[in-house]
């Protein structure tokens, strides 16, 4: 799994794990934030996290066409630089005033800024480890790995922004109450989501620190088209037409999956919003395991390790993992006997199951396709994705089986209906899941391996921009959320999925004589 892989994949997949945690862990809490401190409605607060999400994927676009000027590395740098500055703006102490907003808003245009500058184009020098022929067929194996660096992070965030908070709440002798308006509490509450985005900045730190003291792991990937020429390194060369039909078959591709981003970036809206609403938050028995971040991140480790007990080529690591592999699950048990029985879990709870679900699921995933390429059955990318769309419309399928007798929020207002299992929920997730590891790390993949040389950093951020349109376009389903029936709105997505898939099944020949 992780043999064969050049060294600087390690450095730049552990410098996003940590700038990653840091993001997760601001977005967690943060239009929790703005209502606490700003007194905002839902409304109001889910509109600025919105258009936030739209600039953050958006810069990207830019910031690739400033790479392919200046070069990737200087982005890089200058985007830890920016977003250092804007996370250190949102932690910042100030009054629930104008200043405060102005503030919040100038350190929220740093922040997205400076992930412009540095997400792109970090993925750019992914791909281009991968232009050295000794590399080029672990590609998507790389992307794999370093897609599930990005979740490692994203799956610690809600549990470290919630342990801040009961810490911080707790030394003002107050705890979490989503219902308080108390002055004084709120005012807490807030302060301890400054810390929140406190932890951003450290994170940012250790990831910059990694970053600069192995760069020479990957120096030579932090190569343009432009720079290329100077230091006489080999570059792919395109005539006009090729060049012209790689762009149009990657803004093919792109117009394609901003109907995935937009049916499954739920789980901070719709889907938390069905957990707040219709799942028994109660947990007993063994589905508490599920709601122990201590536990999921043991048994995703224990995936690793197993797959260490085949893999390994010495006796000494075969035997080394295996009881590594022991030593996890009996920890897993020990924490198990000792949770509350029943467990009480929070809506936001299920917004680990997503992250967790790439971690573990990874290694199945690249041993499956690995599997396939040695017998020569190799899947192109274009085809994962379609099949992405497919998975995808089965997960919000199991979503609506599980809606079924429910009554719609139209109808039930500000009550709840807490009656079904939290399994259906994590059953939605799980296959939602499958179908984001078709789609996204693949997806990054076909991007690094087909943009023209000199349009790289353009094109990465053109997949970024193209996300951007989907989370925008995912609170469409909120807006509909008490205004049509719930049955309607999971088949909205369903049909959204399902038609981008036969869009992209048409695509196929023409995608692959287009990128031959």
């Amino acid at each position: 799994m992780f043999e064969g892989q050049p060294k600087g994949l390690y450095v730049l997949s552990l410098a996003n794990t940590g700038e990653r945690f840091g993001y997760y862990t601001m977005l967690a809490i943060f239009t929790l934030f703005m209502q606490a401190k700003f007194g905002w409605s839902e409304g109001y607060a889910g509109n600025v996290y919105a258009i936030f999400l739209a600039v953050v994927y958006f810069s990207p676009l830019f910031g690739g066409v400033l790479a392919d000027k200046i070069g990737y590395g200087k982005c890089i740098t200058i985007g830890f630089a920016t977003m250092f500055l804007g996370y250190l703006g949102l932690a910042v102490p100030t009054g629930a005033d104008a200043v405060g907003e102005a503030t919040m808003y100038a350190g929220l245009a740093c922040v997205s800024l400076g992930t412009g500058l540095f997400k792109g184009n970090l993925q750019v020098l992914v791909g281009n480890l991968y232009d050295d022929p000794k590399y080029a067929d672990r590609r998507d194996s790389a992307f794999s790995l370093f897609y599930m660096a990005i979740n490692i992070g994203a799956m610690f965030a809600p549990s470290m922004a919630k342990w801040i908070t009961n810490q911080y709440l707790e030394r003002y002798g107050f705890v979490y109450d989503a219902g308080c308006n108390d002055p004084a509490y709120l005012e807490a509450l807030y302060g301890a989501y400054g810390l929140c985005f406190g932890v951003a900045c450290v994170s940012l730190i250790i990831s910059a620190v990694i970053y600069f003291a192995f760069r020479g792991w990957f120096k030579q990937a932090d190569v343009t088209a432009k720079s290329a020429k100077t230091q006489a390194v080999a570059v792919e060369e395109l005539t006009p037409k090729q060049t012209k039909d790689r762009i149009v078959a990657l803004l093919l591709v792109f117009a394609v999956v901003i109907f995935f981003w937009m049916s499954f970036h739920q789980n901070g809206s719709a889907l938390t919003f069905f957990a707040k609403k219709y799942i028994n938050l109660s947990v007993s028995g063994g589905m508490r395991v599920w709601f122990n971040i201590f536990i999921l991140s043991l048994i995703a480790l224990s995936v690793y390790t197993c797959f260490g007990v085949f893999q390994s080529k010495t006796s000494k690591g075969k035997l080394f993992c295996g009881l590594a592999t022991l030593a996890a699950w009996a920890v897993c048990v020990v924490l198990y006997l000792n949770m509350a029985n029943p467990t009480l879990s929070q809506p936001s709870d299920f917004q680990q199951f997503n992250p967790f679900f790439v971690v573990a699921l990874t290694p199945f995933s690249m041993l499956f396709f690995g599997v396939l390429a040695n017998k020569g059955h190799e899947i192109s990318a274009p085809t994962r994705i379609a099949w992405g769309m497919l998975v995808a419309a089965i997960g919000f399928g199991v979503i609506t089986l599980g809606s079924e007798n429910l009554i719609s929020p139209m109808d039930l207002g500000d009550k709840t209906q807490s009656i079904l299992s939290p399994g259906w929920l994590i059953s939605t997730y799980f296959t939602l899941t499958l179908a984001e590891l078709l789609l996204s790390p693949m997806g990054i993949s076909f991007v690094s391996k087909v943009a023209p040389p000199q349009y790289k950093g353009l094109m990465m951020g053109g997949w970024f921009a193209a996300t951007a349109i989907g989370n925008y376009l995912s609170s469409i389903p909120s807006l509909l959320w008490d205004k049509i029936p719930l049955m309607y709105n999971w088949g909205i997505l369903i049909a959204l999925c399902l038609i981008s898939a036969v869009v992209m099944f048409s695509l196929l020949k023409k995608l692959k004589k287009m990128t031959a």
